[in-house]
Order: C-alpha cells, then structure tokens, then sequence
C-alpha cells in the first residue's frame, strides 16, 4: 500500500510537431504520437514506484504544434499528478512554443535521430531556450541514424530514458514529505543538526520534530497497537537470536534482558506509527497520533539523551529499515542512525532509486595490505589486494544486507517484491543480536551482528553541507568483500564484535580522490555513510544534477554521466561545470 499521502508522481510525455497544417504536420502526427507511445510502455515496463506498482505515464491528448496546445498539455498534467515531463519529436518544432516551462518538474527532450526531418535541429533549438530561460533540460539524442519508420528506441536512447525517469520520479516522489526527527542533536553530529533550509530548498521536503519523551509517554499509556504487539514480540522471540554477551564489568539478568526486548519492540512499533500513522490508534481514541507525520525518512537521536537511560534504537532502525518483520515482507523504511539526516537524505536517495533496503555504516577505518598483513599475518587478496575500508556501526543496518538474498545466484540486495520467504529466513538466521555494551548504551538495548558476504557491488554515499557552497554529494561504487573467519574475527574483535561488518572495496581509478583506498578514506566528507546495491552512482549523479546539488567526488565512468544540456555552457571542465551550474540556478524549490 501507498503509505505517504498525496499522489505518486507520474511522467508527462509530451508529443511535439512541426504545426503547420495541409501537408506538413499531418504527415508526423502517427510518428510523433507512437514516439510519446513508445516511451511510455519503455517506463511502464522497467520502472516501478516505492510499492512496487509500475511507474504511471500521463501523455498529451493532440501533439503539441504551439503554444495553445502546450498550456492544454500543462493543464492535464496539473490535474493529473504529473511530477516530470519527457518531451519527443522527430521533426522542427516551434521551440519556445512547445516547450515545457513548469519550474519544478525535471524535463528531458528525445528528439529523434532520423534524416526524413529535423529532429536533431528542433532538439537543439528547443534546449537552447530551455538554457536561455533557465529551465535546465536533459537532451537526448541516440549515436546512430534511423529511418523514419522504425518505432524501436535504441539501446543508447532507452539508457538515458530510463535514467532520467528514474531520478525525476525520486526527485518528484520527495516534494512535499516529511523527515521526521526523533529528538535532536546526537553527541555533536553534524549531520544531525538538521537543515530546514536544504530540506525546504532543494528536497521540497517539510521538517517535523518529536522529542524523544513521546516513546516514553506512547510505552506508558499504551499508544499502540497491542494486538500487533504481541505478535512483534513473539516473532521477535523466534526469529531474532540473541547473541553474545561481552560486558564483564556490567551483567543484567534474564528478566531485566527480556524486560528490554519488550521495549525495543515497542519502540519500533512506536516510530513506524510516528513515521506514517497508524489507522489503528484512531479505534483506541487516539485520532491525532493515528495520522503520523507524513515522514518518507526520519532519524532517532537516540544517543545519549535516550540511550544513557532506556534501551537503544538499533533493533527499531534495523528492523524498519530491512524490507521484512513481523508483518511479512513489506517495503523498506527509511530510519537513520543518531538522526544524521544528511545520511538520511543519502539513504533516501537510494532508497528511491533502488526500491530496496539501504545500509547506514560508519565509515569507520581504512585497513591498508601491510596493516592486514601485520595484524592477521595473512594477505589480502583479490577484489580486496589494494586495501579495504570496514563499514560497521551499533547494529542499525538493514538485514538484507546480510546479503543472504540473491539475483541469478549471486548475493543481493532486492525489492520487497521480489524477495522469497526462504531469504527473509535466512537473513535472520545469518544475524545475532548481542547484547548492547553497556559502557556505551547504559540503558541497554540489542545490536545486530552479521557479515555481509563478499561480491555485492554496492554504492555509498553522503550528503554534506559546506559552508559557502551549500550540499554537496560524494560516491564510491565498489564492492563487497568477505574475509576468511580467522582474519575476520581478528579484525573485527579490535572494534565492536557486536556490530554488522561490512568490509568495502572500493573501485579504484588512480587518481584524486579514487587514486588508492587510503584516499578513498581520507576524501570522504563525514563518520557516516549509506550503501545501495548496485552500481547507481550514475543515477546519483542524475538525481543531483535535477536538485542542482554539486558532486565533488565520485568514481563513475566518464560515458555514463548525464546532466542537462546547459552545463556544457559552463566551461569545459565537467566536474567544474556542475558547480557552476548548480550555483548559477540554485535549488530547485529556492528561487519560484
């Protein structure tokens, strides 16, 4: 189900034409029309949205030869939810009359590569004044010619098509939702001191704030659906292992452990419901508490306001964010550790783009081949020879990343939808929950623990805001690693051996920022971020380009970026020219 309220966002599909009549516009009108045709069931076949429902397309009713016809096209969409426009055409079109001019939807223009007429000419014209008018537009225009009579959308084409649409729908989902804060400020953390104004400006997102007293409050007075409660609780008493036990100095006893069980499982009923409601609660008399907060991601601050007293969150963040619980297999949460909301933004930004399970880490230390070598006596090899960074923090991650999913039997990370009940099985039995070391959380609480294992290709990534310059995002694809046990232990017992390990190779390109992993680990800009499955930096890139938002590291191939058409007025640089950009146009939401 739809969890948000308001309208999945749709792609417009807009058919330009040359307008002149008695000859010339009567001969492209079926051309046209089959292009916009043609893009919609490309969408419609490869895309969903968050719920697993393919992506809606919504196109024009005539082509559009002028401007008339344009303002009938912009009604429709206005009505019908549209959150981005991809404009078509195969031939000269009048530019500045059939262009799309709405300032917050992100626009793509395909025109058609065919010598019949001059698609390539209106292309250009048309992005010309999108540039001229500051409405930055996304060209497409595929590497070989075609005849006029093939309806087939080349391989290069649908690529661009398909990234577009991917991040204009993640962009367009984002406006108008929530990040909800469960308390404030966690031990000095940047990232948790949340910007309303990034949020406001170049997300389109709305800030809501709870004070984490409202746990307490909803545990004492039974704010929550106790029937569901008592079905959480005896899952968890059969799925969710406890683990070990490392605290000497400390010890609790097994009513005092069982007492912090029942109240992790309420806490993470209690976000859920703070997060997006919960009909239920209006049956118990509680209407206001019932509706939630619209929140498509959120952060606990948890430590230590909260944590110094009462359990931790790293069973409620770990499970919400996994794409199963007690309910069965359901579409991932969106929950950050400490309430860093700008790895929450990044874990958003995955989060959409994937439709999976996202992993909140430490980046916590760079191991070089000579430390490994020194410490464990034996060499790193392979995918990891060049070094590896150790992506671990208290427990909070998804369980999908134990990586006990898998695609064309390799480890994986997939859509809810997708995902068989005998991985959910196994992903919780590849995961303890240990104790929580009470020198750190002395309210106490549950870890997870587990190993990812080796050969995802994953992405991280991390917002950051800079003085002066404002966000900026940073990437690094590469992949997973999985030592053999007896260096892995010993490597993970010098941290936390109550914590997930997921042990990060990088992809290496020999220069700046990606020259070797030391780099890697020096460049990056915070103590935290969020991983995704898969290659996507690319669509990251997208994504940020549409929210004017700079990339100031990143280890994608050159032939795989895609930005508006009007970066390229901005020097010859590429990297340079998208800073420039993005501080030209400012945030998406800033200026209209």
């Amino acid at each position: 189900m739809n969890r948000y309220y308001g309208r999945k966002p749709k792609i417009g599909i807009r058919p330009t034409i040359d307008g002149r009549r008695k000859g010339v516009r009567e001969s492209l009108e079926t051309q046209t029309m089959n292009m916009a045709i043609s893009v919609a069931e490309l969408i419609q076949a490869n895309l969903k949205y968050l719920d697993g429902t393919p992506v809606e397309c919504v196109i024009a009713d005539t082509c559009i030869g002028g401007v008339a016809e344009s303002a009938m096209c912009a009604d429709k969409f206005e009505r019908e939810g549209v959150g981005a426009t991809i404009t078509v055409s195969p031939c000269w079109c009048y530019g500045s009359e059939t262009m799309d001019t709405n300032p917050y939807y992100p626009k793509a223009v395909w025109g058609f590569n065919g010598t019949e007429r001059p698609g390539a000419v209106y292309l250009a014209a048309v992005l010309a004044g999108h540039t001229q008018k500051g409405l930055p537009a996304f060209g497409i225009y595929g590497h070989d010619v075609q005849d006029s009579t093939n309806t087939t959308i080349p391989e290069d084409v649908k690529e661009k098509l398909l990234r577009f649409t991917r991040a204009a729908v993640a962009v367009a989902t984002m406006r108008g939702k929530s990040y909800l804060s469960l308390g404030s400020v966690s031990m000095g953390i940047a990232g948790s001191i949340v910007d309303d104004h990034f949020f406001q400006t170049y997300l389109g997102m709305r800030n809501e704030y709870v004070d984490m007293s409202e746990f307490t409050r909803r545990i004492d007075e039974n704010i929550y659906d106790q029937e569901e409660y008592e079905v959480a609780l005896k899952w968890t008493r059969e799925n969710c292992k406890e683990g070990k036990d490392v605290n000497k100095t400390i010890q609790r006893t097994k009513a005092e452990k069982d007492k912090i069980w029942e109240t992790v499982v309420k806490m993470t009923l209690i976000a859920r419901d703070l997060m997006v409601g919960n009909s239920k609660l209006a049956a118990l008399g509680f209407g206001e508490e019932a509706l939630g907060h619209n929140a498509i991601a959120a952060g606990f601050q948890g430590q230590r306001h909260w944590t110094d007293h009462f359990p931790n969150g790293d069973f409620m963040e770990a499970i919400l964010n996994s794409s199963f619980d007690w309910n069965g297999i359901r579409q991932a949460y969106v929950l950050a550790t400490e309430n860093d909301s700008l790895n929450g933004v990044a874990m958003l930004f995955g989060n959409l783009l994937t439709n999976t399970a996202q992993l909140f880490s430490d980046v916590r230390t760079y191991w070089s081949p000579e430390a490994v070598k020194r410490v464990t006596g034996k060499e790193l090899t392979g995918c990891a020879a060049n070094g590896i960074i150790h992506l671990i923090n208290s427990g909070a991650s998804a369980l999908d990343f134990t990586g006990r999913q898998s695609i064309d039997d390799s480890p994986a990370v997939k859509p809810f939808w997708d995902i068989k009940e005998q991985e959910v099985k196994e992903c919780l039995e590849n995961t303890t929950w240990p104790s929580a070391v009470y020198e750190y959380f002395r309210g106490g609480g549950y870890s997870s623990e587990f190993t990812t294992r080796s050969g995802m290709p994953i992405t991280m990534s991390r917002i950051n805001l800079v003085k002066g310059v404002g966000p900026v995002l940073q990437i690094a694809e590469g992949w997973t690693v999985e030592l053999p046990e007896d260096m892995n232990s010993v490597l993970v017992n010098r941290t936390d051996p109550t914590w997930p390990t997921t042990w990060f190779a990088p992809r290496l390109t020999g220069e700046g920022a990606f020259k070797d992993v030391y780099s890697v680990m020096g460049n990056w800009g915070a103590n935290h971020g969020a991983s995704s499955f898969g290659h996507i930096g690319a669509d990251l890139i997208t994504m940020a380009a549409i929210l004017r938002i700079p990339v100031n590291m990143h280890n994608v191939p050159s032939d795989k970026i895609f930005r508006p058409s009007a970066w390229n007025s901005f020097g010859m640089d590429v990297e340079g020219q998208d800073y420039r950009a993005c501080q030209n146009y400012g945030p998406i939401y800033g200026k209209y």
